[in-house]
């Protein structure tokens, strides 16, 4: 078993256990983890080009605003339900997720990057002190989340165990009388 079998098998078994509690799947998960790294993206570069010169800064907002367009008319217009049901009817059709083989070479390739950029990293911000350094590891880091969680297969649709509980509790506070108050 490779350490990229060992860490997908690692991350399924997590986000199987997430959508028992949540009942919200894998697919759920890496489109939140996409949004916080759009928006880390867009923040890095915004610290990133914020003193430079007008030209610069004109020509990286049209740029951001490119990028935001592009996404709006890609990623963004597919709901993440429209995914999950795609999702499902693979895996009931006992489909494994085409990405555990197609993006093996990409996940190995960013958790490369996971692993041996800590040190350089950690040396860029403290001697420079850009925090932009640290953004771009942290993007690198949530791209590697989001190719193993891209790779996982969900379980069938479910509750979720939290809103279950939930449900019972306020429906346990709703149905009980409240007493009558001694005068």
């Amino acid at each position: 078993m490779t350490i990229d079998d060992a860490l997908l098998n690692a991350t399924e078994w997590f986000c199987r256990k997430f959508q028992v509690l949540t009942g919200r799947t894998n697919v759920w998960l890496a489109f939140q983890l996409t949004n916080l790294s759009i928006i880390l993206y867009f923040v890095w570069a915004a610290m990133y080009f914020w003193n430079e010169d007008l030209a610069t800064r004109a020509f990286v907002g049209v740029f951001l605003s490119a990028v935001l367009y592009a996404l709006t008319q890609t990623i963004f217009k597919v709901p993440v339900e429209e995914s999950e049901a795609n999702a499902y009817r693979r895996a009931a059709k006992g489909y494994r997720n085409p990405r555990r083989v197609r993006d093996a070479q990409l996940r190995l390739s960013f958790l490369t990057l996971t692993v041996v950029l800590p040190p350089p990293t950690l040396f860029v911000y403290l001697t420079r002190h850009s925090f932009a350094v640290l953004l771009s590891y942290l993007l690198i880091v949530l791209t590697t989340l989001l190719l193993y969680l891209l790779a996982c297969d969900p379980l069938p649709p479910c509750p979720g165990k939290v809103k279950e509980w939930l449900r019972s509790l306020v429906a346990s506070r709703v149905a009980a009388p409240e007493a009558p108050t001694p005068e």
